[in-house]
């Protein structure tokens, strides 16, 4: 790293902090929640056991070269079997909220068409009941990316409103069945990521794609991302209106929240012309508020119908009314920044070029040089500021909508050789700190943000990147599935004790 470069951070840093060099968790409000953040397919593993069914990651990860060394998620990190040790893992960390999510082909393994699965419910209620008993808050996603697969075979799952109806029945079981302990429900994790990736890039199930964007079997990337979006906000809709109906009584004994999560990066223009403004605000209406303009008013973004015009579907009268102001509270993905480049009026590649993308590129270097230090994923640089600028932009176009940071994580640019540096990872904890205290300043200009969770607690499936890409606080023995602490681990602790350590910023530093 250079030596620029550090006194830049350290300078940032410093200026954001009430204490100097240091970030404490009395930089946060009272009754401010701390936690941390896993996913069902991620780190369950036991994908029959019990009566649970085949998946779309299942079916995908056997398909070769689509998941890294060909990795899947059939054993993962055993958390079905050995979730006691998870948890007791959570409480050691002192934290207050456990995010998890909920595997839809475990609770129902053949979605409406069959019954529900006992064992299912029975797993889930071990947790449900273990958290509460040591007085950790669960915040529960109904839909983090798994589905079962016969949904795909029998009608195409999220490219046919029969997945509508699919989903309400998944989202009322769970709520009958453990509404009583949940407070803070997420419907939905990242529609525009996943729909981006599984129906526009090919990348994830059931890997639909055109040119220029893929080479995929089938697929077309500028209609089916627009129907499987159209599907996914109206199933959101339809369940958050069953909750406020059906399960009132559980909002008013208990303060029931229930909210929709997505990816939040934040886009800055690549230059100072009026061009990359404008691409900087449609990178953001695109990817956020694509999502996240329907629940708050009713509608798709503006800026997306400018653009895509009858292309977008339209709510009916009835739609919008039980869409508009459909959550809670905004569950806030965030991990990096970038530039944003218009290719209206300049050239870009082929795929920034489309409709689709509303003519966005999205470019991490400016001058020859990087936006920020390089990660474990190349789409996601740290960029620590990126996250109190996308925090502003959320609070003034959302009315300072409620935010729960769900996901903030970070992944070493290599895959450790040795333990020893895997778990002496101070890159982490750098990051974090730095996140953190980009964060604490949003929240002191005002931002309604009520919480932060770590993604993840365990090294997991990363998805496509399988076992190679790292977010945990804890590194994973993949021979013995050990669970070993990272010096990020023993950080965050220290951190949650009120506990300090000075910035060192050496993120970068060989």
């Amino acid at each position: 790293m250079s030596l620029f470069l550090v006194m830049f951070l350290v300078v940032s840093a410093t200026q954001a902090s009430i204490h100097g060099e240091f970030i404490n968790r009395l930089d946060f409000p009272d009754g401010f929640m701390f936690g941390v953040s896993t996913s069902s397919y991620q780190i369950e593993g036991a994908y029959l056991d019990d009566s649970k069914s085949i998946n779309n990651w299942d079916v995908f990860s056997l398909s070769p070269g689509k998941i890294d060394n060909g990795d899947n998620g059939f054993i993962a990190n055993d958390h079905y079997h050995q979730y006691l040790k998870d948890i007791e893992i959570i409480q050691s960390l002192g934290v207050d909220a456990y995010r998890f999510s909920i595997s839809w082909a475990r609770i129902l393994p053949r979605g409406r068409f069959g019954e529900v699965n006992p064992m299912g419910i029975m797993f889930y209620n071990k947790i449900l009941d273990e958290l509460t008993l040591r007085g950790i808050k669960p915040f529960v996603t109904i839909h983090h990316h798994d589905f079962p697969q016969e949904l795909q075979d029998r009608y195409g799952s999220w490219l046919s409103p029969l997945m509508q109806e699919d989903y309400v029945h998944y989202a009322k079981i769970c709520f009958k069945n453990f509404g009583d302990r949940v407070k803070h429900w997420i419907t939905i994790n990242e529609p525009v990521y996943f729909t981006i990736m599984a129906y526009q890039n090919g990348g994830y199930p059931p890997a639909r794609c055109s040119p220029p964007f893929g080479n995929c079997s089938a697929g077309n990337s500028d209609i089916e991302p627009i129907i499987v979006m159209h599907n996914m906000l109206l199933a959101h809709g339809k369940a958050v209106k069953l909750y406020r109906k059906i399960y009132m009584h559980l909002q008013r004994q208990q303060g029931g929240l229930i909210g929709i999560a997505e990816v939040c990066g934040m886009f800055e223009p690549l230059t100072d012309n009026d061009y990359d403004q404008e691409a900087a605000s449609r990178g953001l209406a695109y990817s956020i508020g694509w999502a996240l303009d329907p629940v708050m008013f009713g509608d798709y973004p503006l800026e997306m119908r400018e653009i895509l015009g009858n292309q977008l579907p339209n709510f009916t009268t009835a739609e919008i009314e039980f869409m508009k102001d459909s959550i809670d509270y905004i569950a806030v993905n965030h991990y990096s920044t970038t530039y944003a480049k218009d290719c209206i009026h300049s050239s870009c590649s082929l795929t920034a070029a489309q409709p689709i993308n509303g003519f966005v590129d999205r470019v991490r270097e400016q001058n020859g040089v990087q936006i920020g230090e390089p990660t474990g994923v190349p789409s996601l640089p740290v960029v620590p500021r990126g996250f109190g600028e996308v925090i502003n932009y959320l609070k003034k176009r959302y009315n300072n909508k409620p935010m729960f940071v769900t996901e903030n994580g970070y992944s070493e640019p290599e895959t450790p050789q040795l333990l020893q540096e895997a778990l002496q990872d101070d890159t982490r904890i750098e990051f974090h700190k730095l996140y953190l205290l980009s964060l604490a300043q949003a929240i002191r200009n005002g931002a309604n943000v009520k919480g932060y969770f770590v993604w993840t607690l365990l090294d997991d499936f990363e998805w496509r990147n399988g076992y190679r890409t790292r977010f945990g606080l804890y590194y994973i023995d993949r021979q013995t599935l050990d669970r070993i602490p990272k010096q990020s681990a023993k950080w965050y602790q220290d951190f949650l004790k009120n506990k300090t350590r000075p910035l060192t910023v050496r993120i970068g530093d060989s």
